[in-house]
């Protein structure tokens, strides 16, 4: 004899299938909300290690701001002290210049004249004197000219019989100072 069952199988069938799609609902819902969480507590991680790596950088970079500033300064000084030191240098090597110039004018000078005013502005030389005649000037110019420390003489102005310096010549020159090697 055939049995039939007569029990409503079919509903029972879908009863238990949606019993299983809410069930595997429930779960995707479930792992989905895991994922959504795992992945918002990753990128928090990454958020929060950027953070800190973009913290450590701004410290590291304003350290070497006040390194540069410390350079800039010192740079700054360093500048000031090599012109301080050429300075320096460039006075050492004139020093003796003011010897050889005094020199020459010994050397120049003729006698029957004398030198009254000395007085330099770069390497100009002002030259203030009596001589006895015009002829005493020249020569005296003469010397000059041959001079490795001057050059360049050049006669500004001669008085004759001045009532400051009567049977005498004033005279004023100018000279070039020159460094010999």
């Amino acid at each position: 004899m055939a049995r039939i069952n007569l029990l409503p199988w079919r509903e029972t069938l879908n009863a238990e299938r949606q019993k299983r799609f809410y069930l595997l609902s429930i779960l995707v819902a479930v792992a989905a909300i895991g994922i959504i969480a795992a992945v918002h507590a990753e990128m928090n991680n990454r958020i929060s290690v950027q953070e800190n790596r973009n913290k450590f950088l701004s410290q590291q970079i304003s350290i070497v701001d006040n390194e540069i500033k410390t350079i800039k300064t010192l740079e700054v000084e360093k500048a000031r002290l090599l012109n301080r030191m050429n300075v320096i240098q460039a006075l050492q090597k004139s020093r003796p210049g003011i010897v050889h110039l005094f020199e020459e004018f010994a050397k120049a000078i003729p006698s029957g004249a004398q030198i009254t005013k000395v007085s330099q502005q770069g390497s100009n030389i002002s030259i203030e004197g009596i001589a006895e005649s015009n002829s005493r000037i020249s020569t005296f110019m003469r010397n000059l000219e041959r001079s490795k420390w001057l050059k360049e003489p050049e006669l500004i102005v001669i008085n004759a019989n001045t009532s400051e310096y009567p049977d005498s010549s004033w005279f004023s020159l100018k000279v070039k100072r020159s460094q010999p090697e």
